[in-house]
């Protein structure tokens, strides 16, 4: 499933508003596949002392080191076991590399602009990760904003972790 996911990114890359799907229980998420460098399966994560809770570890991907974030915990969900679903998604922004321990990859959609709604005002910190709401035929997809999901404080992150 990976192997077509990634030759759709890489077809569709230049047409912009696509977004990569992935969910975390019965929420759809969603990232702007410009960021999204590779979806691979679960692999063995080394653990680095003192680091956020959501910071899994890092893996060794092809001898690239690369910290890998539990979405689930990021957002305060319940850790849930790893199974044969469970896909990282590695993503770049500003020459960083992050995995992303997501519970499933879904498909890449399209969503015209003009079918993203602004966040609603949920407090000081509620909204920070999300860029806006899509609206995908009947179905709802928070659209991540990959800057401040990997930038809250990724930078002592990645600095530890070379």
């Amino acid at each position: 499933m990976a192997g077509i996911l990634e030759q759709e990114i890489l077809e569709n890359d230049t047409l912009g508003n696509r977004f990569l799907t992935f969910q975390l229980d019965k929420e759809v998420y969603g990232i702007e596949i410009r960021y999204v460098t590779e979806i691979i399966g679960t692999q063995a994560i080394t653990e680095v002392p003192e680091m956020p809770g959501y910071i899994r570890g890092i893996i060794n991907l092809r001898g690239k080191i690369i910290p890998v974030m539990d979405v689930r915990l990021r957002f305060k969900k319940k850790f849930k076991e790893y199974n044969d679903r469970t896909c990282v998604i590695v993503v770049n922004v500003d020459d960083l590399s992050l995995g992303l321990i997501v519970d499933s990859v879904s498909e890449v959609v399209a969503i015209p602009g003009t079918e993203i709604a602004e966040p609603p005002e949920m407090g000081k910190d509620g909204d920070k990760y999300i860029m806006g709401i899509g609206k995908n035929g009947n179905e709802v997809k928070l659209l991540l904003d990959c800057d401040k999901l990997l930038k809250y404080k990724e930078q002592e992150i990645f600095e530890a972790t070379r």
